[in-house]
């Protein structure tokens, strides 16, 4: 039988996440809308109806904020390729074109303007990468399971394997610059879902017919 002192911890670690969480969420809505250097601990911890010093207690910095947003979703990635990764009537190549579509349908969608207002200024992603050494691991587990796939598509005959797996798992990050297709979402209206699937196309047969 569960100790009361036990009971009351595991009460306030529950209450403790859900803060956090909700600490998060209005964090990422306002990096959305006023974009990083806009954005204040004051007015997220109005947004969440907390004191500003509680905000503190859980991240000691904005920068800590963004670097927890980054974690997160980077955890909700490694999640998806992996699961993806561990089925067994997927082949390599609609593995990648899954999570290619699945990664670029969600990038461009509800997060697109924060990562966009973040990786605008390089030398802050640059910051973040170089202290915080989660955020740098989470990023080279996603390198390192998708060069396995990249390497079990050469060996299926299903990706040219003359191409340094390198190369490919280079060009395949390089499409998830939001920058790069702010102008096609916004000015072109052109959906994300939609966007995805051509970037697919282009990624795994070029552009010609």
């Amino acid at each position: 039988m569960m100790q009361p002192v036990t009971a009351h911890r595991s009460l306030k670690e529950k209450q403790r996440q859900e803060r956090e969480e909700l600490i998060l969420q209005e964090a990422e809505k306002v990096l959305m809308e006023k974009g990083y250097y806009e954005t204040s601990i004051d007015e997220i911890a109005a947004r969440v109806g907390i004191a500003k010093g509680t905000v503190y207690l859980h991240f000691p910095s904005k920068e800590d904020l963004v670097v927890a947003i980054f974690q997160r979703d980077m955890e909700r990635l490694l999640q998806l390729i992996k699961t993806t990764l561990a089925s067994s009537s997927l082949t390599p190549r609609a593995k990648a074109e899954v999570i290619l579509e699945q990664l670029y349908g969600s990038l461009f969608t509800r997060r697109m303007q924060l990562f966009y207002s973040i990786t605008n200024f390089a030398e802050l992603k640059q910051n973040i990468l170089e202290r915080k050494a989660c955020v740098r691991d989470l990023w080279e587990e996603i390198g390192a399971d998708m060069t396995t796939l990249f390497e079990e598509g050469k060996a299926a005959g299903e990706f040219d394997s003359s191409i340094p797996t390198a190369v490919m798992l280079s060009t395949f990050f390089s499409f998830m610059s939001p920058r790069s297709y702010s102008r096609l979402l916004n000015e072109e209206h052109i959906p994300a879902n939609e966007l995805a699937k051509h970037l697919a196309r282009i990624y795994f047969k070029g552009i010609t017919v």
